[in-house]
């Protein structure tokens, strides 16, 4: 009995090891298998790997050392949207930086709305041995300029934010976000937005973009992708349509302006679809001034500025659309430092993604990235979390009239 209680004993122990051991072989297969994941280089980067850290970046250091000549950065405005500014601008030179360019290789510049200066600075950039022009012309027609200035000395264009249509058509790259997705977030947010703050028998303003911004032409697209169905059969009213739509703009006090006129017109208005945040911030003081109540007037935006997110959380914005903009200057950095070294980026960076240029009805290769639609209740989880505006920064002052932003803050669990 004792020789039988001993021989099972001794089979356990050995059945306990094998299946130990048979545990740890699928362990060290598991962790063989999750080391196997090819490591990020120059050769196989995709968007999917760009984040907050940047840290995608040092991918790109050997391309460093193969290419010459500077990379420059020409920015539009200062007007249009804080964005350039607040975000472009540093989060450009930092992806640069990483990606192994010394500070005397790197470029950023602001034409601050003039086409003369645009050009001006592109000449001059290309006369001191910029290789590759990242820009953002104001209007196609200047873009068009540069980029013929750039093809004639052999110097490699990324079109970034807004393509440039009509322009150089080879060895040319498109950086930006789904731009009509961007209008059918806006679309579909103000949609809604009217819902949730019982907004009877919706009168809409539309306010556009600048007609000379390719952006705000598929702004337009998205939003009334989203839109056309409740203006011919859904009874909202487009206050300013079919042929009588507001000049599009970029320029707030502009876009203030033709809202009164709009509004004068048709007082009965109770929402507006606006086109960013920095025209949305103007046509706001200007309905805070008539008196409008959190809450009950509709608008719309996108840029996750601070002005738009102490709008949304004081009750006179329903959002934004979110665009990391640190994932698209990532984007343009990386091609930006293949076509410096005269290598074609890879097929896992493009990922098959095109932008058709209407004028001269070609695709261009472009990297798309993904905005997203932001409201009181998803700032922290977004935009805070990710570091694109720091809750200090949003909770910090008070509105013409209502609580401070530090209890809308509290309110939303902001922090």
């Amino acid at each position: 009995m004792s020789l039988l209680k001993s021989r099972l004993a001794f089979v356990g122990i050995v059945s306990v090891a094998l299946t130990g051991s048979m545990f740890a072989t699928e362990s060290s297969f598991a962790a063989k298998s999750k080391s196997k994941a090819p490591a990020v280089t120059w050769k196989n980067l995709a968007s999917k790997d760009f984040n907050t850290s940047f840290s995608a970046m040092k991918a790109l250091k050997p391309l460093a050392a193969k290419g010459k000549g500077s990379v420059a950065v020409i920015l539009p405005d200062t007007v249009s949207s804080t964005r350039w500014t607040d975000f472009d601008a540093p989060y450009l030179g930092k992806a640069l930086k990483d990606a192994g360019l010394k500070s005397s290789q790197i470029i950023i510049q602001n034409a601050q709305g003039s086409d003369s200066t645009f050009i001006t600075d592109a000449q001059s950039d290309i006369t001191a041995g910029a290789k590759v022009l990242l820009i953002t012309p104001v209007d196609s027609a200047t873009g068009d300029q540069v980029e013929k200035l750039a093809t004639a000395a052999g110097v490699k264009v990324v079109d970034y934010d807004r393509l440039t249509l009509g322009g150089a058509t080879t060895d040319k790259y498109y950086v930006s976000f789904d731009n009509v997705k961007v209008g059918q977030l806006e679309g579909s947010g103000l949609i809604s937005c009217v819902a949730a703050w019982h907004v009877n028998n919706p009168q809409v303003i539309v306010n556009h973009g600048a007609a000379t911004d390719n952006n705000a032409t598929l702004f337009a697209q998205g939003y009334f992708d989203e839109l056309t169905s409740k203006f011919t059969s859904g009874g909202w009213t487009d206050l300013e349509g079919p042929n009588g739509y507001l000049a599009g703009t970029w320029d707030p006090p502009t876009a203030e302006t033709q809202f009164q006129q709009a509004f004068t017109a048709h007082p009965t208005a109770n929402a507006t679809l606006t086109a960013n945040d920095a025209t949305a911030a103007a046509i706001i003081t200007y309905l805070q001034q008539q008196g409008v109540k959190p809450d009950t007037f509709p608008t719309t935006g996108q840029d996750a500025s601070l002005p738009g997110l102490q709008n949304i959380i004081s009750g006179y914005q329903c959002g934004t659309v979110y665009k990391p903009v640190f994932l698209e200057a990532q984007a343009a950095t990386a091609l930006a430092m293949y076509l410096r070294a005269g290598k074609t980026p890879p097929a896992s960076l493009i990922a098959g993604g095109t932008t058709l240029d209407s004028v001269a009805n070609v695709q261009i290769p472009s990297v798309l990235e993904t905005p997203e639609w932001v409201t009181a209740a998803t700032i922290e989880k977004t935009v805070v979390h990710d570091g694109f505006v720091p809750a200090s920064q949003i909770c910090a002052g008070a509105p013409p009239t209502g609580p401070t932003y530090a209890q809308d803050c509290a309110t939303y669990k902001i922090k």
